[in-house]
């Protein structure tokens, strides 16, 4: 009997059990720990759609100075530009392909009776020029895409240059 009053007076007195304290002190620990974990996670997922919208951008721009690319090389007469309607004609073999840029997007339009089709939209800027070199005239876009946030590390500005085939002035 004196064995087990004396295990009983022990636990009672000692500090082999936790306190409703201590754990209260755990939990709040734990509660800190997973709320700091989630708001690192959710800042984490925000970054990742940025760069997934960024690399969307990239791609649509890429792809679209390819295909400027291209109708320029492909280019069988003098390119027109005009200047004020922000204008570029390209005549072709069989057909003109003309691009424009208007209220912040890119068209292209494909013969003279064909509708204009967005190209690119979320454009800050977009200048095509010509530009003369010794024994034929380049072309040059200059493109500027609508930043995702005001605070983005990397500013989306490409140039994509051109020579038509044929190599005619402008």
């Amino acid at each position: 009997m004196k064995t087990h009053a004396s295990k009983a007076r022990r636990f009672a007195v000692g500090s082999d059990a936790f306190t409703i304290i201590e754990c209260l002190v755990y939990l709040g620990l734990c509660m800190l720990l997973l709320g700091l974990g989630t708001v690192a996670f959710y800042r984490c997922f925000d970054n990742m759609k940025g760069l997934r919208r960024n690399t969307s951008d990239i791609t649509r721009a890429v792809n679209a100075g390819e295909l400027w690319r291209n109708d320029i090389r492909a280019a069988a007469r003098t390119i027109q530009l005009d200047e004020a309607d922000q204008t570029i004609r390209i005549p072709q073999k069989d057909r003109e392909v003309a691009y424009r840029f208007s209220d912040m997007q890119v068209f292209r339009k494909t013969g003279v009776d064909a509708p204009w089709l967005l190209l690119l939209s979320r454009v800050q800027g977009s200048r095509m020029t010509s530009d003369p070199r010794t024994h034929v005239t380049a072309w040059r876009w200059e493109l500027e895409l609508q930043a995702a946030r005001k605070e983005a590390r990397v500013r989306p500005l490409f140039t994509f240059l051109a020579v038509p085939e044929s190599g005619n002035p402008p």
